[in-house]
């Protein structure tokens, strides 16, 4: 039986970054398993571990030899392998030289009456300590970082300098060497709380070793402290903790020995707008804020300690004494924007730019006040919701120079709804800056009124379609203004039902433009383009099939709310109505590869039987039915219309043969077939879906 060791390999570093270290720890498992299938390198499972100041892998049951291996290649044929001399051929040299062996080497045999050499290579077993040098330095250097750094004398690259290096295979050190660091068995223990040296002489001690020296070396069970630490503060005061994901994960890596304790602040504070205190709490200081049971903000907070939790008491005081002065900034901030008119604000966006080409904050606001009214109009909203949406449309950008956005960036908008507020503007005016930004990311809610999102897609597509004029659509992976992300949002707004045509949306905010040079037709071309493809990126992300995307997309389809109806009405009706859509595709495609377009449609009922009259007769049916659907947007009738097509095609392929020997018998079925085609042209393109339909 072969024997096996535990692999232990440990990177101890400077303090990594909190999300640098999460990513790494992800590939590691994923690099070394690569590292060993390729080296031939048996083992049982592989697991990653870390903490601020280290990367670790461990690999259980690794084999101590590899196999003796026995691998045979087949080659060319004899005849293409040798020349009538015997002597082997360019075929046969090439053949060999790339199994490594000598064409001398090569073996005959017959297979299936053929003759064809062979190629065989025997692999001799190998010790895996001498392997995992290599592997082990390959895989430091593998990892991938945001950013690297040099330091000292040294010319390797790390996320930050690397100061140890353990390597284990059961009780044997394996020799690495990586940044001028040699390999050993000594780890380092919790900067503070158990400093220098610990020694690890197995492989299997590792994990153990670093918990007595105050070192939790997983990801997970920091994150579980830190939770039920949580959770005893909550119940324990009867308050909710707020733990956004991020922050969550940035604490945790943040602390090789956590402890959750509770601080507070004075309740002098919770007079400043909530968002600032949140902010300056989790963005700035990495506290989560506490609430009570009305989810009002409390004065009381949670910081995760990587300190002795012995000195809590002093600990919590350090941080009560941090936070202050930064809620005292927060509040008199805010106090003195209130100072100040809304007005004096909008003026002074002037001097903020927005793009070079473009402009600067005041032109945008122009802009989008212009832009606001449009699309007011083209959503069909009140004269009084229209006037709400222009006036917030002029205040929208007015708190990007206010004091308390240019200290506390993630409140903008935000900040401006309050000062709004403060000034006397209405509810809806008030309403629709808080929420212009939304949504944010891909949970986020949307803007709750039809004034928000007017607002809200003004913003968003001014943006869009300015950078698209001067050249600054997005490339690739490419997005640094993120026009994909504010692309979701408007089609998402639409998808809610707010009832107008982007393609005006963005007719009207290209007029705002016409300061530019640019090409008109095909900067909406594209535009409407690069909405097609998010919505079509959309739908195949919640999960819509590509062929009813591909089927309704070739119909000329570039409203991204009906290209979404549409989708969803052609799925609902493959899967209620399975037989009739599958025979209407089969016979969608089979009619139009027989079809001449350049016949036309103009029949002539003379030359007609009483299949294709049959069929004429459901064509025009159908055609007006589809067409009153279609005008009413509901598209379900519209394929239910298409779904009487069945029976009188089925017929007329079943009795009528097409191609006749009369030319002008021929060319009138084949207008007729131009008519049936026609019918389901501003539909869907069923031949996409004539093979998928299932």
């Amino acid at each position: 039986m072969t024997k096996t060791k535990t692999l232990a390999f440990e990177i101890g570093t400077e303090e990594i970054p909190a999300f640098d270290l999460n990513n790494a720890t992800k590939q590691l498992p994923v690099l070394l398993k690569a590292a060993f299938d390729k080296a031939s390198v048996q083992c049982g499972a592989i697991k990653a571990y870390s903490s601020p100041r280290r990367l670790i892998i461990m690999a259980s049951d690794v084999v101590t030899e590899t196999e003796a291996l026995v691998e045979e290649y087949k080659g060319p044929s004899v005849a293409l392998a040798f020349d009538e001399s015997g002597a082997p051929t360019k075929a046969a040299t090439g053949f060999a030289q790339g199994k490594g062996v000598e064409p001398e080497n090569l073996e005959r045999r017959k297979v299936d009456g053929t003759e064809y050499v062979f190629a065989t290579k025997k692999i001799e077993a190998k010790q895996v300590i001498e392997l995992l040098p290599e592997i082990l330095e390959n895989l430091v250097r593998e990892i991938s970082w945001p950013k690297s750094c040099r330091w000292g004398t040294q010319t390797s690259y790390f996320s930050r300098p690397v100061r140890w290096l353990i390597a284990l295979l059961g009780d044997s050190v394996i020799p690495v060497k990586f940044a001028g660091v040699e390999s050993g068995i000594s780890t380092q223990g919790h900067r503070f709380l158990a400093p220098g040296n610990h020694h690890v002489v197995y492989a299997d001690m590792l994990i153990d070793v670093l918990r007595q020296a105050y070192v939790i070396p997983s990801q997970e069970w920091r994150e579980e402290i830190i939770r039920k630490g949580v959770a005893d503060i909550e119940e324990r005061l009867g308050l909710q903790a707020k733990l956004p994901t991020n922050t969550l994960l940035e604490v945790v890596n943040l602390t090789e020995y956590p402890t959750a304790l509770m601080g507070s602040f004075d309740e002098e504070f919770l007079k400043v707008p909530e968002e600032i205190i949140v902010d300056a709490l989790l963005k700035h200081q990495r506290y989560f804020p506490l609430y009570d049971k009305d989810k009002k903000l409390t004065n009381r907070f949670i910081a995760v300690s990587n300190g002795n939790p012995e000195y809590s008491d002093i600990i919590i005081a350090g941080n009560e004494r941090v936070v202050r002065p930064r809620l005292a900034d927060a509040k008199f901030f805010y106090e003195e924007d209130l100072k100040i008119p809304l007005e004096t604000f909008v003026e002074r966006t002037e001097s903020v730019v927005f793009q070079e080409a473009l402009g600067t904050v005041r032109d945008k606001t122009k802009r989008l006040v212009t832009l606001t009214g449009k699309i007011a109009e083209l959503a069909k909203i009140s004269p009084k919701n229209s006037k709400d949406a222009q006036r917030a449309a002029h205040l929208l950008k007015a708190d990007l120079v206010s004091s308390a956005v240019i200290e506390f960036t993630s409140v903008q908008g935000t900040m401006g709804s309050y000062y709004a507020q403060a000034a006397g503007e209405n509810s809806q005016v008030v309403k629709a800056i808080a929420e212009h930004y939304r949504p944010r990311f891909a949970e986020d809610a949307l803007p709750s009124t039809p004034v928000a999102k007017v607002v809200a897609m003004a913003d968003k597509l001014d943006t869009i379609c300015g950078l698209f004029a001067v050249g600054q659509a997005p490339t690739g992976s490419s997005d640094p203004f993120a026009l994909r992300r504010g692309a979701i949002g408007i089609i998402n707004m639409l998808a809610s039902g707010l009832p107008m045509s982007l393609v005006g949306a963005v007719e009207a905010c290209l007029d705002t433009y016409a300061f530019l040079k640019f090409d008109r037709k095909a900067i909406t071309a594209e535009i409407i383009e690069f909405f097609v493809t998010r919505t079509k990126v959309m739908l195949r992300e919640a999960g819509q099939s590509a062929d009813v995307i591909d089927a309704v997309l070739a119909a000329g389809v570039n409203e991204p709310a009906q290209i979404m109806v549409r989708v969803e009405a052609l799925t609902q009706a493959r899967n209620s109505m399975k037989e009739a859509m599958e025979d209407l595709a089969t016979a969608y495609a089979r009619a139009n590869n027989l079809r001449d377009a350049a016949l036309g449609c103009d029949v002539d009922t003379a030359l007609m039987g009483k299949e294709e009259k049959a069929l004429m007769s459901a064509i025009e049916s159908v055609d007006k039915q589809v067409k009153n659907a279609l005008a009413a947007n509901d598209y379900p009738k519209t394929l239910e219309s298409l779904a009487a097509l069945r029976q009188p095609i089925d017929a007329f392929f079943e009795d009528v043969k097409v191609m006749d020997k009369k030319e002008a018998v021929k060319n009138n079925r084949l207008r007729l077939l131009n008519r049936f085609v026609a019918v389901f042209t501003p539909v869907a393109d069923f031949s996409k879906m004539a093979k998928k339909v299932n």
